[in-house]
C-alpha cells in the first residue's frame, strides 16, 4: 500500500504531497516538529511531545495550527491511513506560506501543518540494540537555541553525514569545553568509571527529549542514582557504559567513541535494563 501524508487539511497520496515554494518552512527553515514513536498503531510519550510542541512553537511566535484535539485526531488518522503498527509518525508545523521576506508575514497567515507516518521494523532496532553503535564526536556548531526543536537542523546534518561516512552511527556534539552537549538527534548519557549515571542537564542549550523525561522518570522510580552534570570526551571514553536516547531509538548501546571502545565493547546491563524499563512504560502508556 502506497504512503498516505496529510498537508493543510488533506491527505493525500504521499508522492503527491506538496507545500507551497514560498512555505517558509522551505524558504527560512521558519518551522519546528516533533516526532512520536508509534507502538501497536499507539503514540509513546504523547503529552510530552504535545506540551514540547506549543512550546516550541510560543517560543518562536508562530501560532498554534489547530486545537490538540483536533491534531491528535490527524496524527492518529495518519498513522491509520498508512497501517503502522510500530513505527513514527512526524509532525511539522511552519509559519505558513507568504511572500519571501524576512520579517514575518502578515498577521492571521495560516501555519502550514505536515503529518507523515512510516512503519519501523522493531526486530532492526533491538538486534541494533543488543548490538551496539558507534559513535563519533563533533563540534558544537549550532546556533544559540537548541531547546526549540526547529527545523533548521543543517548542522545536525552534516555531523550525522560525517558520523556515517566514519562508519559510525550517531554524532555527539562536543562544545568549546570538550564537553558532550547531545546527539545530533538524540540526548547523550554514560555510565562514568564509576558507576554513576550521568547526563547533561538541560540548561545548557540542549533539547529537552521526551524520551529522555520519561527515562528519567523510571530511574527515579526505580531507585538508581542521576547526576545530571556535563561529561568530557575523555570521561565518555572511559565510562563503563554509554547510550542514547530519542524517539527513534529509544535507549540505544553506543560501544565505541571515535574508534575507542566504551568498557567492554558491549552493550552494558544498565543500559541494556534501562532499554527495557522504557520500552514497557512506553507500551503501557501509550495512547
Amino acid at each position: 500500500m502506497s504512503r498516505v501524508a496529510y498537508v493543510n487539511g488533506t491527505y493525500s497520496p504521499h508522492g503527491q504531497a506538496v507545500v507551497h515554494i514560498e512555505d517558509r518552512g522551505f524558504q527560512f527553515a521558519d518551522g519546528v516538529y516533533e516526532v512520536w514513536s508509534v507502538f501497536d498503531g499507539r503514540l509513546a510519550d504523547f503529552d510530552g511531545h504535545m506540551t514540547r510542541l506549543h512550546r516550541s512553537l510560543n517560543e518562536l511566535r508562530i501560532d498554534i495550527p489547530m486545537s490538540v484535539e483536533a491534531l491528535t485526531r490527524v496524527l492518529r488518522e495518519t498513522v491509520r491511513r498508512n497501517r503502522v503498527k510500530n513505527g513514527i509518525v512526524y509532525l511539522q508545523v511552519t509559519r505558513g506560506t507568504a511572500r519571501r521576506d524576512h520579517p514575518f508575514p502578515m498577521p492571521g497567515t495560516p501555519p502550514s501543518v505536515i503529518v507523515t507516518a512510516k512503519s519501523i521494523s522493531p526486530a532492526r532496532g533491538e538486534a541494533q540494540a543488543q548490538k551496539g553503535v558507534a559513535v563519533l564526536t563533533q563540534p558544537d556548531i549550532r546556533w544559540g537555541r537548541c531547546d526549540i526543536k526547529t527545523v533548521g537542523l543543517l548542522p545536525n546534518i552534516l555531523a550525522k553525514q560525517a558520523a556515517r561516512e566514519a562508519g559510525a552511527y550517531e554524532a555527539w556534539f562536543v562544545d568549546e569545553m570538550g564537553l558532550v552537549t547531545e546527539g545530533s538527534s538524540t540526548n547523550a548519557w554514560i555510565v562514568d568509571e564509576h558507576g554513576k549515571l550521568r547526563t547533561r542537564d538541560t540548561q545548557a542549550n540542549i533539547l529537552k527529549g521526551c524520551t529522555r523525561t520519561t527515562l528519567m522518570a523510571l530511574i527515579k522510580e526505580h531507585g538508581v542514582e542521576l547526576d545530571e552534570r556535563p561529561f568530557s570526551v575523555d570521561e565518555a571514553k572511559r565510562a563503563r557504559e554509554a547510550f542514547f536516547t530519542a524517539a527513534g531509538a529509544f535507549v540505544t548501546p553506543a560501544v565505541s567513541i571515535d574508534g575507542t571502545k566504551v568498557g567492554d565493547g558491549k552493550p552494558g546491563p544498565i543500559t541494556l535494563k534501562l532499554r527495557q524499563l522504557y520500552l514497557d512504560q512506553a507500551r503501557r502508556d501509550s495512547v
